[in-house]
């Protein structure tokens, strides 16, 4: 988004080259007697710790400022990882990427439109099963599916609710941010980024779309979901076990951004498809939510910033995808069978560069255990 402050099986190798293809920084060990009893009763990994359930293995900051046969590579608002394995990079300003699942290098770019031909504020990307992508906008707001080449196929239906004022109760820029499709491939889940007229700041709604066998989505239930103060839910990627990784996101002028990574759980959450108005005292339950890290306590492992942050690793992060997961023996495929609590996701982080010169197009490589 502008400067306010899927999951797809794959095989073995890619997590692997993704590893390889970011650059290569000096590890950096957690210091201090908490991070040795965490490695030692196997709770987190004891370099580069973020927190006992979050690490960072390395960024990148090859793309930034670059092009690609004469398209900005850049603006980054949304990953996801394609059915060859290449990982598709949505830039808000109406480009589809598709990047080389070893060294991140981009291989073709498509332009996206709306169906008259006029630009996207595409913010959330989902590859589903056929190839076809949706993507989410937070202009009207939108969830369109495109095909391969860019065109519009179809839109997916919208609460009125949801629409931005007056045609309904959302702020301009603070609607569809996250989208995210969950396991089995039935349940697609777009994310609001801040909450509508009526409710109590901080709620936003988690609005979710299911099919049955066919290609069309039905709407379907929706979810309240606090977020910290101050912060507002730029991405989501739902994990094997049908629970949700939720990026918060907030920027504060001559501080910098706030960046925190939680797993939330849709289970047991009220549905609040014709619930009015979210108050906090109306009985509703909210999507529980569990901190998994702040990012601001990661390593800055030799990153520099171009404005002030409270880590230099830090920047405006937008996109999330899960790439694989690791274990003690090795990586295996998503979909895969593990082998018990010692495995971890690997998730790809990328920020937003707004093609401004105080911010990076950066990418990470996190490993993350539930």
């Amino acid at each position: 988004m502008r400067l306010r402050s899927v999951l797809a099986p794959l095989a073995a190798p890619l997590a692997a080259a993704l590893t390889v293809g970011l650059t290569a920084v000096t590890c950096v060990t957690a210091a201090g007697p908490a991070a040795a009893q965490n490695a030692s009763s196997g709770n987190v990994p004891a370099r580069n710790a973020c927190s006992p359930a979050v690490s960072i293995e390395r960024f990148s900051d090859a793309l930034d400022k670059t092009t690609y046969e004469g398209t900005f590579v850049g603006n980054f608002s949304a990953l996801a990882v394609d059915r060859d394995g290449a990982i598709a990079a949505l830039s808000d300003r109406s480009a589809l990427f598709t990047l080389d699942p070893k060294t991140l290098r981009p291989r073709s770019v498509v332009p996206l439109a709306d169906e008259s031909g006029a630009a996207l504020d595409s913010e959330g990307l989902v590859v589903d099963r056929d190839g076809t992508r949706l993507v989410s906008s937070e202009t009207e707001p939108s969830v369109r599916r495109h095909g391969r080449d860019g065109a519009v196929l179809d839109r997916l239906p919208v609460p009125d609710a949801l629409r931005v004022a007056p045609a309904g109760r959302a702020t301009a820029n603070q609607t569809f941010e996250a989208l995210t499709l969950l396991p089995g491939g039935r349940t697609l889940l777009a994310g609001m980024e801040g909450s509508l007229s009526g409710d109590t700041p901080g709620v936003v709604r988690l609005q979710t779309w299911q099919r049955d066998g066919h290609r069309d989505f039905r709407l379907a239930a929706q979810y309240g979901y606090r977020t910290d103060t101050g912060l507002g839910v730029v991405e989501s990627a739902a994990t094997p076990d049908g629970r949700l990784l939720v990026l918060e996101r907030g920027f504060t002028s001559g501080v910098g951004n706030t960046v925190r990574l939680y797993l939330a759980d849709l289970r047991h959450a009220t549905d609040t498809a014709r619930v009015n108005t979210l108050t906090g005292q109306d009985g509703v339950r909210l999507v529980s939510k569990t901190l998994l890290a702040d990012l601001a306590d990661c390593p800055s492992l030799g990153a520099t910033a171009k404005q002030p942050q409270p880590n230099p690793l830090l920047d405006n992060i937008e996109g999330m995808t899960i790439t694989g997961i690791t274990g003690i023996t090795g990586i295996t495929g998503i979909t895969g069978t593990t082998g018990g609590s010692r495995d971890a996701l690997r998730v790809l982080l990328v920020s937003d560069d707004n093609q401004g010169a105080t911010q990076t197009t950066r990418f990470y490589s996190l490993r993350v255990r539930l």
